[in-house]
């Protein structure tokens, strides 16, 4: 049986490569992505939406994330977004599920059909996060 651990969001998006400039990082790749997943699983579907989900929640998501510079602003997010691998950010949602499944003995709750607004990115011919 997987560990609870090695089946939080937090450990799996910790995998994922950063792909911004390293002079360039205020807020930790693993804060952004789960207060992004948070925030869209509470209906969030923009940008802004999500900047304002962590802020109303910043004391609660402190418990389980750094955030040494605070919830990062929705131009932060949407750059992040914009950046980030496609593949690698669904392959990394997967193998989440599926612990969570493995860990939960099948029973999970449905979250499926959700798109991120304006994760897209046409010049560099990127579909949107789902």
């Amino acid at each position: 049986m997987t560990d609870l651990k090695a089946s939080s969001l937090v450990e799996h998006v910790g995998e994922l490569k950063d792909p911004r400039i390293e002079r360039t990082r205020l807020h930790q790749l693993s804060d952004i992505l789960v207060i992004t997943v948070c925030a869209v699983i509470c209906g969030a579907d923009n940008w802004v939406e999500v900047e304002e989900f962590g802020r109303s929640r910043e004391e609660w998501l402190e418990q389980m994330l750094g955030l040494p510079h605070g919830i990062p602003s929705h131009d932060t997010f949407g750059r992040v977004f914009a950046l980030l691998d496609a593949a690698a950010v669904q392959a990394c949602s997967v193998s989440w599920v599926q612990d969570l499944h493995q860990l939960t003995k099948g029973q999970l709750l449905a979250i499926d059909g959700k798109t991120v607004r304006h994760s897209h990115d046409q010049a560099q011919q990127k579909r949107p996060l789902h």
